[in-house]
């Protein structure tokens, strides 16, 4: 009969801290698995959003007139747009008040941009440390599951006036069903929390860049006016 047990029969058998062990790996790795396609697809449309919205910046389009659509939807910004209307804002509030002091207005808005690009890069990085803890931690769980099988199965075999290798097999299978679904539930998790993280990496990036060169922009505006003063 125990030949014909399957890798379900095995685990209906097995110790309740051993289900219990495999109930919190199964958890585990649903909740990365849920956050791994999420994240997937929030960095994607973050992707396509920034040539998007750069597609537009580098279109020739007047900074003020571009400025103005994206305050249009102000509530909706992310990434390259927020950063832009950050430091648009920020821009043209200390030009009217400092003019004559263009350093002074750079600094503002240089300053306004970085927070705006620290903010965006930590929405990014949302729910990433999750996947890296799984991936650490998920196989000392399930290795804690199998120690706990194997206990059980040894202190059962003890017992025994006639242990043969059938009657403690299971036990061990199930032990060892443990160590798999650690390996099950980590594997994942760290090979796209590695993969998520490049690409959080890229945007960020990106979005840096973006930064500089619109910073560039805003410092020959900034200094022009106030040569022509």
């Amino acid at each position: 009969m125990n030949s014909e047990l399957t890798v379900l029969d095995i685990i209906l058998n097995s110790g309740a801290l051993e289900i219990m062990v495999m109930l919190i790996l199964l958890g585990m790795s649903i909740a990365s698995w849920t956050m791994i396609i999420k994240r997937s697809q929030v960095l994607s449309e973050a992707s396509r959003k920034a040539t998007n919205f750069e597609d537009r910046f580098w279109s020739g389009i007047d900074l003020s007139q571009l400025y103005k659509e994206v305050q249009a939807r102000k509530d909706d910004l992310t990434g390259s747009e927020q950063i832009f209307y950050s430091g648009f804002k920020e821009f043209a509030r200390l030009h009217r008040s400092n003019d004559k002091v263009p350093e002074a207005v750079m600094e503002g808005t240089s300053r306004a941009m970085r927070v705006s690009l620290s903010k965006e890069v930590d929405e990014l990085e949302t729910n990433l440390p999750f996947l890296a803890t799984v991936g650490s931690i998920s196989p000392y769980i399930g290795l804690f599951g199998t120690v706990l099988g194997i206990m059980t199965a040894f202190i059962a075999l003890g017992a025994m006036k006639q242990p043969t290798l059938a009657t403690v097999a299971p036990g061990i299978a199930g032990a060892l069903i443990a160590t798999a679904m650690g390996l099950f539930a980590a594997i994942p998790a760290v090979m796209f929390y590695n993969r998520l993280t490049n690409k959080v990496s890229k945007l960020e990036h990106t979005y840096a860049t973006f930064m500089e060169e619109f910073s560039s922009i805003l410092h020959r505006q900034a200094f022009a006016a106030n040569q022509e003063k």
